[in-house]
């Protein structure tokens, strides 16, 4: 097989134009071979971005511990946001109460409520 052989045969590399389908047989298989080519590289940056789980996510107790140095106000913002996320059927119960003057519910009240679930 000669060189000129060789590079006339690579320079089309499609389907012949008698091939059943015809264009539309060339346009489906580089559809194809785009999606799959796709997911490989989505697949591949799912596993390079996803996020290291070295450190473990602070639990309860740390993260109470962490709202002592907050005002009252404050902490009682922080301690409800964690109060309706680890015991949403007491969140409820409070919930009503939470906009009405004089009935704010106390902060200490909340915390010994978090403390039981850590």
């Amino acid at each position: 097989m000669s060189v000129e052989a060789m590079l006339a045969g690579l320079q089309d590399i499609r389907l012949p134009s008698t091939a059943p389908g015809g264009v539309l047989a060339d346009l489906v298989a580089a559809f194809a071979l785009a999606c799959l080519l796709a997911l490989i590289v989505g697949a591949v940056i799912r596993l390079v971005s996803r996020p290291r789980s070295d450190r473990a996510a602070p639990g309860l107790g740390d993260r109470l511990d962490a709202l002592a140095d907050l005002p009252e106000d404050a902490r009682r913002v922080a301690l409800l946001h964690l109060l309706k996320s680890h015991a949403p059927e007491r969140f409820a119960a409070l919930k009503a109460g939470l906009y009405r003057p004089g009935l704010a519910p106390d902060t200490a009240q909340i915390e010994s409520e978090l403390r039981r679930h850590v």
